[in-house]
This record gives structure tokens, C-alpha cells and sequence, in this order.
């Protein structure tokens, strides 16, 4: 009986790190009670060892030994001894602390010096304390086998109930090492260290299909393109590095939008419908680099003041020869379609020709006329004579000596302009003069 005892003791000390379940398929359990003669009234102390296999989120299968101690009845400490083999039944899942259970199965029984085969039956109850450790109370019914007592034939029946504890144990394989077994891992290959949920897969606090661990917004929902951050303006750029959060923009300028697109956000731009292609400074203003009233766009020497008149750059002293070439520039004389008459009101270039001979005795003048590309090049050829000839005329009338003179028709060769359209025609239909410094 001492030995009994001592082994009952070291039972008592062992622990296990997991709960019996799909992972951890083995229990050890350990009760003590008392058991009830049905036959005979007797009562008696009945401590009890078993292990337990898990076969489903259902069924245990559970190997039991029971012993009836100190009966009531009896001198002898020893009444009987029961081993069986149960199936039990769980009504609930291995994610309750409190699982219910019923349980029943056949046994071998040594009773009255004579032993047998059996079965038993019964409920109870576990109750997880710790992921390591239950507590159960469960209640069953021995059934006896036919015996001989003091002559006569007996069957003795019992009833039980015991109260006891529970360890389990047994090895599982975690291949991502995140606490969670491959057979309940729906994530199984999770980096090392990320923090998973029940499943095995790495938390996600705010659902929005970005786990935390690689969630730059965790607490807020987001998009995945952009690592789990909202974009409230759908501008694909996160709220947290948007300037401009609540209207959409262009990321060169943190998502801000640029109307007018001179690289200068709205909401910083102090010229905000500058045209297109003008360079700006830091308030989206045209730039004027040389302050000179010409913007850069337009102005042909950026850097160099300017008037408008001279496109923004600096005027130029012209030379002596520049300013007597323009002062000898007489425009070209333009005639009507088909004719050589010069019109009323061309005469004043030809009174300033003959002026310009006069007041300068060392120049001599070409007239060169033109037609237009209308007519046959030789009929063009012979009216183009003919304006230039009535130009000689009108300058010999104002006394100038005719040797002083050149002309020469060209027909419809070198046209100022395309004779394509009227206008073109217009400016084609010409005599040129060229004043010529002779000493």
C-alpha cells in the first residue's frame, strides 16, 4: 500500500507547457474519490491513474486504472482493482476552459478473488486552470462480474465519483516557430518574431488586409499599394506624406496639387494661372531676372536690361554705316494685278528715292522690277520691264540725271513672299530700289 502511495505522489508532480489537444495528443491524469457497493451498501476510498490519447476535436481514447481501497464492509485494503479502456466523448471544442464530456468502455475487473471482463460509464467535466493544467470531477458506473462470496454467487456494482487533475503533454511541429502548430496554421510560413493571431497569421489590428508587421498605418486602415496607409484624395500618396490631404496632387510636390503647372504648388502659388513654359521663382511668378519689365519667357537677353521694343535686351549704338544704310532704305513700290501705272499712293516713296539722289550726289539707285507667278514667265518678264521703267521715268521727272540710274525686270523670279494667296501675290507685284554709294 506504501508503494501505492508513492506513486500516486510523484503523479501529483508532473507538469506539462500545453493542453491536451490536436497538437498535444497526451494527458495524464490523476483523481481520487470514493466508490459505493450497490449491492452491498459499502463505501470505500478509490483513487484512479489514466492516459489519454487524442483522436478528433471530439474523442479521447483513455486507458484507466481504479483501485477500491478501505472498504467499509471489508478487513482487507484491497476490494478490487478496475482497468479499462474508454472512448470520450468532449462536447465542446479545445478553445473552452470548461469541457463536458461523457465516456464509456470495456474494462477487466478483479473482484471477491475472482476477475473479468466489464464495462464502465459516466460524465464529468474538465476545467483548464492554466494552458498546463485541468481539474476534472467526473461521476461513473462499474459494472460488475458474476463471483463467489462466503458461498454465495454475487455481482457487485458500482457507482463512483472522483475529482482530480490533469497534464498534458506531447510533441507538435511549428515549422514558422510562431506558437502555433502546422495543423492549425493557416499562415505556416511566417517570418520569425511577427506576432500571428489564433490561426497563425500575423495580426492585423486594423483589418485592413496589411498585416501589422509590415503596416506602416497599423492602427489606421489602409491600401495595400501604399503599406497598409490611407490615401483620403486617392492621389497615391499616404495621408501621413501628403501636404495636401484632402485634394488630390502630384507627388514632386507631396501630393499638392500644380494648376498651372509651373512646378510651384496651388497653395503656395502667388501667380496662380501663369501661362505654360514661362519659368517661375519660388511664389510661381513669371521670372524677370533683369528686372526689366520683359519676362524671361519673351525676353531674347534674360539677363541684360532691356526695352520692350528691343525684345528685353540692351539697345545698341548702330555705326555710321549702319545708320546711312537705313537712312538710304527706301521702301518697295507695290502695283495693282497686271498693271505698270504706279498708284497714287506709292508716288511719296518715289519723291523720296529722287530727294535722297539729290541731297546725296554720291549715290546711284537700282530699280529692279516684279511680277507676281500669275500669266506666262515671259509675259511676267515683260510687265515687270515695264514697272521698272515707269519708276525711271517718275525719277528722271524729278530731275535726276538719268545715268544715275540702273533698272532691270526680273518676272516672277525671287518673289518676296509665296504667291500662293492673294496677299503674297500683292507683295510680289513690286519694284526694289538700291541706293548704291559710288565715292
Amino acid at each position: 500500500m506504501k508503494r501505492i502511495l508513492l506513486i500516486l505522489t510523484a503523479c501529483l508532480l508532473l507538469n506539462s507547457a500545453f493542453a491536451q489537444t490536436m497538437d498535444k495528443k497526451w494527458g495524464l491524469g490523476l483523481g481520487v474519490g470514493g466508490y459505493n457497493n450497490l449491492d452491498d451498501s459499502s463505501v470505500g476510498f478509490m483513487p484512479e491513474l489514466y492516459l489519454s490519447r487524442y483522436l478528433s476535436p471530439r474523442f479521447d481514447l483513455t486507458l484507466k486504472g481504479e483501485m477500491g481501497l478501505f472498504n467499509s464492509k471489508l478487513v482487507n485494503d484491497l476490494d478490487l482493482f478496475n482497468t479499462s479502456l474508454n472512448l470520450r466523448y468532449k462536447f465542446t471544442d479545445e478553445t473552452k476552459k470548461f469541457r463536458p464530456y461523457i465516456y464509456a468502455g470495456p474494462g477487466y475487473l478483479q473482484d471477491n478473488s475472482t476477475s473479468g471482463l466489464n464495462f464502465d460509464l459516466g460524465l464529468g467535466g474538465k476545467y483548464y486552470v492554466s494552458p498546463a493544467t485541468a481539474l476534472y470531477l467526473e461521476a461513473g458506473y462499474i459494472n460488475g462480474i458474476d463471483a463467489t462470496s462466503a458461498g454465495k454467487s454475487v455481482k457487485d456494482n458500482f457507482l463512483k465519483a472522483t475529482v482530480g487533475v490533469e497534464f498534458d503533454f506531447g510533441k507538435t511541429k511549428d515549422s514558422d516557430m510562431d506558437g502555433v502548430s502546422d495543423k492549425k496554421d493557416k499562415c505556416p510560413n511566417t517570418p520569425a518574431g511577427v506576432a500571428v493571431d489564433a490561426n497563425g497569421c500575423p495580426i492585423d489590428t486594423d483589418g485592413d488586409g496589411v498585416a501589422d508587421y509590415i503596416d506602416e498605418c497599423p492602427t489606421v486602415a489602409g491600401v495595400s499599394s501604399l503599406k497598409g496607409c490611407p490615401d483620403t484624395d486617392k492621389d497615391g500618396i499616404a495621408d501621413k506624406d501628403d501636404a495636401c490631404p484632402e485634394v488630390a496632387g502630384i507627388a514632386a510636390l507631396k501630393g499638392c496639387p500644380d494648376s498651372d503647372g509651373d512646378g510651384v504648388a496651388d497653395k503656395d502659388d502667388k501667380c496662380p494661372n501663369t501661362p505654360k513654359g514661362n519659368k517661375v521663382d519660388a511664389k510661381g511668378c513669371p521670372l524677370d531676372q533683369d528686372n526689366d519689365g520683359v519676362l524671361d519667357a519673351d525676353d531674347k537677353c534674360p539677363t541684360v536690361a532691356g526695352p520692350k521694343e528691343n525684345n528685353g535686351c540692351p539697345v545698341k549704338e548702330k555705326t555710321a554705316e549702319e545708320l546711312e544704310a537705313e537712312r538710304m532704305k527706301v521702301d518697295p513700290v507695290y502695283f495693282d494685278s497686271n498693271k505698270s501705272v504706279i498708284p497714287a499712293s506709292e508716288k511719296a516713296k518715289i519723291d523720296k528715292v529722287v530727294n535722297l539722289l539729290k541731297e546725296n550726289g554720291n549715290y546711284d539707285v537700282k530699280v529692279n522690277g516684279y511680277a507676281d507667278s500669275k500669266g506666262a514667265d515671259e509675259y511676267n518678264l515683260n510687265l515687270s520691264n515695264q514697272r521698272a521703267n515707269t519708276v525711271v521715268k517718275s525719277i528722271v521727272s524729278g530731275k535726276i540725271n538719268k545715268k544715275r540710274i540702273t533698272q532691270k525686270g526680273f518676272g516672277e523670279a525671287n518673289p518676296a513672299t509665296t504667291n500662293d494667296t492673294e496677299e503674297g501675290r500683292a507683295l510680289n507685284r513690286r519694284v526694289e530700289f538700291e541706293l548704291i554709294k559710288t565715292r
